[in-house]
C-alpha cells in the first residue's frame, strides 16, 4: 500500500517534471539565445554612431579610442570606405552570434561574441531548473511518505479491529482518523463490535438464567421419576407421571420464555388465569423440598382471583421467591394474595432474618447475594415480571416480604368471567 501510492505519486511528479521542465528549458534557451543578439545588434548600432560622430566632427578614429567603447570579451570590426579596416578585441574561435549595423558615412560595423558565453547561461539555468526539480522530486516523496502512512496505518490499524472482533474480542475501539472514508469503516466496525457485545451478553445472560431457573425443577422431576421407579403401586406412579408431565410442560414454558426474555426483555404474552391454580401447583411442587428441610410452606389470603400475565413466568417469580426463602430464609414461608386498587398482589414471606439493610436497594441486581449463590435468581424474576406489565418489589426488609404484583382481570358488569384452561 505505501509502496504503491509512493510510486504512484513519485510518477506523476516526474511526468509533470518531465512536461514544463523540458518546455521550460526550451523557452529560456531561446530567450537567452535572442537577449545575445540582440545584445550584440545593439552593440554594432553604439559603435556605428561612434564612428559616424568622430567621421563628421574629423576627429581619428583607431582601435585604442573603439576599444574604450567595446565590450572587453566582444570582437568588433568597423569597414570605413577609403579607410583601413579597424578591428577590436580578439577574435571568437568556433560558433559565434554576429550583430552588423552600418553608419551614415557607409562604413560597416562588426561585432562577434563567441557562443560560449550563451552554452555557459543555458547550463546555469539548466542547473538551477535541476536543483529546482530534485527539491520538487524529494517534497513529493516526502509528501507522498506522509500520506501513505496517514492512510496506510488507519487501514492497518483497522484490520487490527477486525481481526479482534474475529477472535472473539469486541470491545470497540473509537478511534477516527480524519478521513471520511476510513472513519465510516471504523464506525461500522465499532457499531459491529457492539452488535457483537450485545449478542455475547444476551447469550451469556441466556445460559446463566437457563442454568439457574432449570436447576430446581430438573431436581423435583428427578425425584418423581426416582418415586416412580421405586413404586410398585400402579396408581402412585400413574399420578407422579401426570405430576412429572406437568413438571415437563412447565420446563418447557421456562425455556421459551428465557429465550423471549433474552431477545427481548419487554415482549410479554399476558393473557387472564387463574392466579389460584398457579399458586396451588407452586406449593404442591415445593413442598417435599421443604418438608425434606423442616419447614412449611403454606398460603393465605383472598382465593378466587384472575390476574393478568403469562401463567409459566408467573409460575417461575413464585418459584424464585420460594426458593430464595428456602435458600436465605427460615421459618414457614406463607404465600398470600390479595387485592390493592386494579392489581392482584402475591406475598411471599419467611419467619428468617430478613435481608439486610445494605443489600435492599440492590437485592434485585444480578451477583447481588446475602450468600454464596449466584444472584441471578431475583434479577430474572424481576425481568419476567416486568415482561408482562408487572412489578417485583421487596417491601420488608425484617421479615422479609416479596411482593409480585399483577394487572387484576376487568370484568364489566354485564358479564361474567369464564374459567380458562391453565397450561
Amino acid at each position: 500500500m505505501r509502496r504503491r501510492l509512493i510510486s504512484s505519486t513519485l510518477a506523476v511528479v516526474l511526468v509533470v517534471i518531465a512536461v514544463f521542465g523540458v518546455s521550460l528549458v526550451i523557452v529560456e534557451t531561446r530567450t537567452i539565445t535572442s537577449s545575445a543578439q540582440e545584445s550584440v545588434d545593439s552593440e554594432a548600432l553604439r559603435l556605428a554612431s561612434i564612428v559616424d560622430s568622430r567621421l563628421i566632427s574629423g576627429e581619428r578614429v583607431d582601435p585604442d579610442i573603439l576599444s574604450d567603447h567595446s565590450g572587453a570579451e566582444r570582437y568588433a570590426r568597423i569597414d570605413i570606405p577609403g579607410g583601413p579596416r579597424i578591428e577590436v578585441g580578439d577574435r571568437p574561435e568556433g560558433g559565434v552570434i554576429r550583430g552588423t549595423a552600418v553608419g551614415e558615412h557607409g562604413e560597416k560595423v562588426t561585432v562577434e561574441e563567441s557562443r560560449s558565453s550563451i552554452t555557459r547561461e543555458v547550463g546555469r539555468t539548466l542547473l538551477i531548473i535541476g536543483a529546482v526539480a530534485l527539491l520538487a522530486v524529494v517534497a513529493a516523496v516526502l509528501l507522498a511518505v506522509r500520506q501513505a502512512n496517514r492512510l496506510a496505518s488507519p487501514l492497518t490499524d483497522l484490520a487490527g479491529t477486525a481481526e479482534r472482533l474475529g477472535s472473539g474480542d469486541p470491545r470497540p475501539r473509537h478511534r477516527r482518523y480524519g478521513v471520511p472514508e476510513l472513519d465510516r469503516v471504523a464506525d461500522v466496525l465499532d457499531a459491529s463490535a457492539e452488535r457483537i457485545a450485545r449478542m455475547l451478553t444476551a447469550e451469556r445472560r441466556l445460559a446463566a438464567d437457563a442454568s439457574h431457573q432449570l436447576r430446581t425443577p430438573l431436581t423435583a422431576l428427578s425425584m418423581r421419576l426416582e418415586e416412580i421407579a421405586v413404586t410398585d403401586d400402579l396408581d402412585t406412579a400413574r399420578e407422579e407421571a401426570t405430576i412429572a408431565l406437568a413438571q415437563v410442560e412447565r420446563l418447557t414454558d421456562v425455556v421459551q420464555r428465557l429465550l423471549t426474555n433474552s431477545r427481548d426483555p419487554r415482549t410479554g404474552s399476558a393473557v387472564a388465569f387463574d392466579l389460584d391454580e398457579v399458586v396451588k401447583q407452586q406449593i404442591e411442587e415445593w413442598r417435599p423440598a421443604y418438608r425434606s428441610a423442616g419447614r412449611a410452606i403454606v398460603r393465605s389470603g383472598k382465593t378466587g382471583l384472575r390476574a393478568v400475565g403469562t401463567p409459566g413466568a408467573v409460575a417461575q417469580v413464585l418459584a424464585a421467591l420460594i426458593e430464595n426463602s428456602l435458600m436465605h430464609g427460615g421459618g414457614t414461608v406463607a404465600l398470600r394474595t390479595r387485592v390493592t386498587g386494579n392489581q392482584v398482589v402475591v406475598e411471599v414471606t419467611d419467619e428468617g432474618p430478613g435481608v439486610p439493610a445494605d443489600l435492599g436497594a440492590r437485592i434485585f441486581e444480578r451477583t447481588i447475594s446475602g450468600r454464596n449463590s449466584t444472584g441471578i435468581g431475583l434479577a430474572v424474576a424481576r425481568d419476567l415480571a416486568e415482561a408482562d406489565g408487572g412489578r417485583l418489589e421487596l417491601v420488608q426488609l425484617k421479615p422479609a416480604v416479596f411482593a409480585l404484583f399483577l394487572s387484576r382481570e376487568t370484568v364489566r358488569r354485564d358479564e361474567t368471567p369464564s374459567p380458562r384452561p391453565i397450561r
